[in-house]
């Protein structure tokens, strides 16, 4: 998870309003060799079959919760993606456990499956609208950490087959299981008869199903939290509430809006809380994680190792998808390594990372702090160094302890599931 500071901007991507429009900007694209799934084929064998929407987005709930789809048995997507958690992660594990017997740790914290819809399909050069179409804001979207992922099919395709994950060792398995499915009559009704009798359609059709689940306005954009409750102007945010706020959006403050936009957009869109830029900000290593115990392993984030289409670019090394802050104060684990477990510390992390890096990072033999320990020095040039890190050790921080408490107190209005209270 990020928080704060990439640039001085204020955007807002538009939500999609079908899954064909996501379909027709897949020509800018950057593949992902890591879905096994062709997202044009998808989008073709879709229009060719023309499935009722409604029965997809069902069906794809059934596949979302069942567990028999991995190859422990005991695991589904809902296992990592928790509703009570807006489908995040519902422990405070930095990742989480999967693989054939439950004992493979992932690499990466668990994002939250809310608010996808706003992602748009990564490309190297996007032009916002609601900023400067004339102005090239560099490489935006894509699903995952690393942005590799172009649509939600292929997204969620990528658990089914991950080692440390579901652990399916193919999409032929994961087919057979389909057709042992209670649902599997209900799979054939909605994608024809004939839907579950080659393996890789199978597979298609379901991670088809699954992205249908995932646009599910009540379950997965719900926009409900109190602050949307204020930007429809029906309640008032408290002082301290307001003050959170401000500090966040203040450029001399948290900084925070530059990445993390907290505005409607000129369209009237509501804000995602993210400008889904790809940024490098020198999270410190967690050694908790099995990955990490290999000192010569590192994740480059959008170069590598997961995502491999831009592993000769460089620029991208140690770069992440800035995710959205909705729902931010459900988790217990923040950024993609899961280091930090409170708001705080990832605040304070923000704003004392360059005025006190001895707090966050470790020591190297001759004393001296091992700054940005998690990424190898010639990527170092990626880090981000905008406000608020535009600090030196001993430098007064951007944030005091009370603006700190603030703008966690903000950040749970972040939250969906607000009631207005009805006026009398």
């Amino acid at each position: 998870m990020s928080l704060i500071s990439c640039s001085d901007k204020q955007s807002s991507k538009e939500t999609p309003s079908s899954t064909q429009q996501i379909a027709n900007k897949t020509e800018n694209l950057a593949p992902s060799k890591a879905s096994n799934v062709d997202q044009d084929d998808v989008y073709t064998m879709q229009m060719k079959a023309k499935p009722d929407f409604k029965k997809m987005q069902t069906l794809g709930r059934q596949i979302f919760f069942d567990k028999s789809l991995s190859a422990s048995g005991t695991m589904s997507c809902a296992s990592c993606h928790d509703p009570k958690f807006a489908y995040g992660s519902p422990n405070s594990l930095a990742t989480q456990m999967g693989g054939a017997d439950l004992k493979l740790m992932g690499a990466r914290a668990v994002p939250s499956l809310r608010y996808q819809q706003n992602v748009p399909p990564f490309t190297e050069h996007h032009f916002d609208e609601d900023i400067d179409e004339s102005i090239d804001q560099g490489a935006v979207g894509g699903h995952d950490w690393d942005g590799r992922a172009a649509t939600l099919h292929a997204q969620s395709a990528l658990p089914l087959l991950a080692k440390n994950e579901m652990a399916n060792p193919s999409q032929a398995a994961v087919a057979t299981k389909l057709r042992q499915a209670p649902y599997a009559a209900q799979f054939r009704d909605t994608f024809g008869s004939d839907a579950l009798d080659d393996d890789s359609k199978a597979f298609k059709w379901t991670t088809l199903a699954l992205e249908m689940f995932l646009q599910d306005p009540q379950e997965f954009y719900p926009y409900n939290s109190k602050y949307d409750a204020f930007l429809r102007g029906q309640i008032k945010l408290s002082a301290q509430e307001q003050r959170g706020l401000a500090a966040f959006n203040d450029p001399q403050k948290g900084n925070c809006a530059s990445c993390h936009v907290s505005r409607i957009s000129n369209t009237g869109g509501f804000p995602a809380f993210s400008d889904f830029g790809l940024i490098a900000i020198g999270v410190p290593r967690n050694n908790q994680l099995t990955v990490n115990q290999n000192p010569e392993y590192f994740d480059l984030g959008a170069c590598g190792p997961e995502r491999q289409d831009l592993k000769d670019k460089p620029q991208y090394c140690g770069t992440f998808r800035t995710p959205s802050l909705r729902n931010v104060a459900l988790r217990k684990a923040f950024f993609h390594n899961g280091k930090f477990n409170t708001l705080e510390q990832v605040i304070e992390f923000y704003v004392t990372r360059d005025t006190n890096p001895a707090k966050w990072y470790p020591k190297n033999k001759d004393g001296s702090v091992h700054k940005f320990d998690d990424l190898p020095k010639q990527y170092q040039a990626n880090i981000n160094f905008d406000r608020p890190f535009n600090r030196k050790p001993g430098d007064k921080p951007a944030l005091n302890d009370q603006e700190i408490r603030d703008m966690v107190v903000f950040l749970k209005t972040l939250n969906d599931g607000y009631v207005v209270k009805a006026t009398k």
